[in-house]
C-alpha cells in the first residue's frame, strides 16, 4: 500500500512540475507586459510555508516534503503533502485556463 501511494504522490509531482515550468514561463511573459504584479502566488495562510510569486519554489517544498514522509512515513506529513498537491493542481488548472495559448 506504501508503495502504491508513494508511486502516485512522484507521478502527481512529476505532472505538476511539468505545468509549473509552463506557468513560471506565461508569468515571466506577464511581468514583462506588466500583467503579474503580485507578491505570491499563495497567501499566508496557505498550507505552504514559501512565498513566491512563481510555481517553483512550492514544487521544492512538496518535493522535500515527500522526501520527509518517506523518511519517516508520518501520516501528519503526507495529509500536508497532499494538501499542497491539490492546491498546486487546482491553482495551475485555473491558471492554464486562464493563459491558454
Amino acid at each position: 500500500m506504501t508503495k502504491a501511494i508513494e508511486q502516485q504522490l512522484i507521478e502527481n509531482i512529476s505532472v505538476i512540475l511539468k505545468k509549473s515550468l509552463t506557468a513560471d514561463a506565461t508569468l515571466a511573459d506577464l511581468r514583462e507586459q506588466k500583467k503579474a504584479g503580485f507578491k505570491a502566488i499563495f497567501t499566508k495562510d496557505s498550507v505552504f510555508v514559501s512565498s513566491a510569486d512563481t510555481f517553483q519554489p512550492y514544487v521544492e517544498e512538496v518535493a522535500d516534503d515527500l522526501l520527509q514522509w518517506q523518511a519517516n512515513k508520518d501520516q501528519e506529513t503526507l495529509i500536508n503533502l497532499v494538501k499542497k498537491i491539490e492546491q498546486l493542481y487546482t491553482v495551475l488548472a485555473n491558471f492554464e485556463k486562464s493563459y491558454a495559448n
